[in-house]
């Protein structure tokens, strides 16, 4: 029995501990990224549409971390927006943030009715997962990839004049 509390406790500081490496993820409404797109500066954003649930989406997420760790001294910001259900943010969403240790900015965007906004990020989103926006608006930069990605791909995209 002692044997058994020793073990939960040693668990349960494990748990915290891997919480406390990680940043919380903040839940945001679509007006969050109608804000970012009227940004006039000269950083470029990359927002990649993504869910837990979403396979190649899960696969794709060890590109998006390698630009962030690369880029992250200069004006260039990775911002994963999860479409996971609200309901799912603490107990799916942030452990698999803290068990993937992902260091790039992550939300949770809260707005189900996704025929209220898809069109609104690109007209030609059919509305699958991924789905990545690269912009800048200096360089008058705009890309939309409804699609998986690759660092490559991503990598190039930040280099275009």
């Amino acid at each position: 029995m002692l044997r058994g509390v020793i073990i939960f406790f040693i668990l349960l500081m494990y748990i915290c501990r891997l919480e406390a490496q990680t940043h919380p993820v903040e839940v945001v409404h679509f007006d969050w990224y109608e804000n970012l797109t009227q940004q006039k500066n000269d950083t470029t954003y990359i927002v990649n549409f993504w869910a837990t649930w979403c396979v190649p989406c899960v696969e794709e997420l060890p590109y998006f971390e390698k630009i962030n760790e690369l880029y992250k001294h200069q004006k260039v910001k990775v911002i994963l927006v999860s479409l996971d259900a609200l309901k799912r943010k603490e107990s799916v969403l942030q452990p698999f943030i803290n068990m993937k240790k992902i260091a790039s900015t992550v939300l949770l965007l809260n707005e189900p009715d996704y025929n209220s906004w898809i069109d609104k990020v690109n007209s030609s989103w059919q509305g699958s997962l991924p789905a990545t926006v690269i912009f800048n608006h200096q360089k008058k930069q705009y890309v939309f990839i409804e699609n998986s990605v690759t660092f490559d791909i991503l990598n190039q995209h930040i280099h275009k004049q």
